[in-house]
């Protein structure tokens, strides 16, 4: 049976396969105090239990990440606050900031990362380091994701290789053999699905066995995601986006990633081992729009299945 006849409507009007709905299923999306506030109410946006990522950005009091985290847990919501180590003191700070967390929002998982930092502001220097403290094991932290890189990172890789990329996912994968934390990658946003697939089934073939949530940006304006993929290091999939802006019939109609989607989704459906396991939102054109294109795109509803 042609795959038309599997295809359906979302409340919108738009046509949405079931490859695109299964791949959006349980899709996370990254949010900063500042960004949080200006949401009256998560549930007006996003399904019940969805991941909401906290993104602490350097210069952001802990006590405003920590309230922002039991904000939206409050709401129904998986918060996973960032911890970016080279902003992170010392082991002490490191606890303290896991007991404000679990204390005031009950907080059980985290992303640790890096952090965009050139200098680090006390002894730790990668999320390795972090995961080595013991910490989050010792409180029960039940997820615990760190970053992946699908083109790369000139900032650990100045020359432009992988090689110290490559070196800390085998580090963080042998890792995952030690904790009772459930790890995966979060990873870096890219445009285009094919360097994405070939970075992921490169992990595959080298024993990576973390599963990965790939990050993808959500609807924005094509200036505002140009240069937010310069600034983030985006590789050789920001052609994409350059290559859209000489199009002059393209060029003020904002971007949607619905063509890298559809064609991950496909890949996924068509090999079901393919070990993207789901999809992370970078809302960089707004929290409301890139909820409103989910949903409208096949994602879940934000009603209650019974309601």
């Amino acid at each position: 049976m042609a795959l038309l006849n599997f295809k359906k409507k979302t409340e919108s009007g738009t046509v949405v396969t079931p490859e695109v709905e299964a791949f959006l299923d349980g899709y996370s999306i990254e949010v900063m105090p500042r960004t949080a506030e200006k949401v009256e109410d998560f549930r007006d946006l996003l399904p019940q239990g969805t991941r909401v990522y906290i993104a602490h950005i350097e210069g952001t009091p802990i006590e405003d990440m920590v309230k922002t985290a039991a904000r939206i847990a409050g709401e129904g919501y998986n918060v996973m606050p960032h911890f970016p180590a080279r902003i992170i003191k010392d082991k002490a700070t490191l606890e303290n900031w896991i007991a404000m967390y679990q204390g005031e929002a009950g907080v059980k998982q985290a992303l640790l990362l890096a952090g965009g930092v050139t200098t680090p502001h006390g002894e730790f220097d990668s999320s390795m380091q972090l995961l080595e403290t013991g910490l989050f094991d010792k409180a029960g932290f039940t997820n615990l994701h760190v970053a992946g890189h699908p083109e790369g990172n000139k900032d650990i890789d100045p020359d432009g290789s992988t090689k110290n990329v490559d070196d800390a996912l085998r580090w963080k994968n042998k890792f995952n053999e030690t904790t009772d934390a459930s790890m995966a990658l979060a990873t870096q946003f890219a445009f285009d699905a094919k360097p994405i697939i070939a970075w992921a089934d490169g992990l595959k073939e080298a024993g990576i066995d973390l599963p990965i949530h790939i990050g993808i940006a959500g609807p924005a304006k094509l200036q505002t995601l140009i240069k937010f993929a310069i600034a983030c290091g985006v590789g050789p999939s920001l052609k994409v986006l350059q290559k859209r802006a000489m199009d002059v019939t393209k060029l003020l109609l904002p971007y949607e990633p619905t063509d890298v989607i559809a064609e991950l989704a496909a890949h996924k459906a068509a090999n079901p081992d393919f070990n993207i396991e789901k999809v992370h939102f970078f809302p960089l054109g707004g929290i409301k729009t890139n909820a409103k294109w989910a949903i409208e795109n096949g994602g879940s509803s934000t009603k209650p299945v019974n309601g």
